[in-house]
């Protein structure tokens, strides 16, 4: 347990360093800085659960990895004019499939028959508002991207949009705690890669490196809290004692 704690008090200090780091735009220590937290977190994750997911443990690796990949980029060579950059690739290609992973978690874990019947219309407002924002946020920074490297953006952008509907569609669902911490997460992390591709191909503002990275920490704390709490049967909405809800996935 003493382990348990000094590691959440570590983790706690690395990202608050690493929401300085990226205010003051010293990019390569803040990458450094977000690769350790992400080792300890899955450390802590895999160490301290009682009840684990492997889809999240895949999750955090492969995220962890990317991030990896982030800091590791920074020592390769300089590339030539035209050369593609394939740190960037792979390294949002992993970050792609661990958002997928949290989808095929939730949509695992969804009972589509009820959904479709109880929430019919949200579903389809979500689909069209997905549509509509991905192609929007894509569209801002079109210009600053190859033909390749703007479809992997809005593959990114589009993955990051349906992780945040089937979050909202699960809390819908399940009305419970974790669910809601779920989605708080996913709503940071949502605000984090927007504000992220603004700070990096529209605007030149030093104080958004600040507000992503905090979004950033903030999302993982939110995703680490709910990973701890088992999934349970969705709560009806006018139920006196939600405590009455029975366990029953792991």
């Amino acid at each position: 347990m003493l382990v348990n704690k000094i590691l959440k008090v570590v983790l706690l200090l690395l990202g608050i360093t690493y929401i300085v780091l990226q205010g003051f735009a010293m990019e390569q220590e803040g990458d450094a800085v977000s690769a350790l937290s992400f080792i300890l977190l899955t450390w802590l994750y895999i160490g301290w659960t009682k009840h684990k997911s492997r889809l999240f443990v895949s999750f955090l690796f492969i995220f962890t990895s990317a991030h990896i990949l982030s800091y590791l980029s920074w020592f390769q060579a300089p590339l030539e004019d035209g050369e593609p950059d394939y740190s960037y690739y792979i390294g949002n290609i992993l970050s792609i499939i661990s958002y997928s992973l949290l989808i095929i978690k939730m949509f695992l874990q969804l009972n589509f028959k009820t959904v479709f019947a109880q929430l019919t219309v949200p579903v389809v407002i979500l689909v069209i508002l997905d549509v509509f924002c991905v192609t929007l946020i894509s569209s801002t920074t079109e210009s600053a991207f190859t033909y390749y490297e703007y479809a992997l953006e809005f593959t990114y952008n589009a993955v990051v949009m349906t992780l945040l509907s089937f979050a909202l569609i699960n809390y819908m669902y399940r009305n419970n705690y974790k669910s809601m911490l779920f989605l708080l997460g996913s709503i940071f992390i949502v605000f984090s890669e927007i504000i992220q591709l603004a700070y990096y191909y529209i605007l030149s503002d030093a104080n958004l490196g600040y507000i992503y990275s905090f979004f950033l920490v903030v999302a993982f704390i939110f995703y680490y809290l709910q990973s701890q709490h088992r999934v349970s049967e969705p709560i009806p909405v006018y139920t006196e004692d939600p405590m009455d809800a029975k366990s029953s996935l792991p």
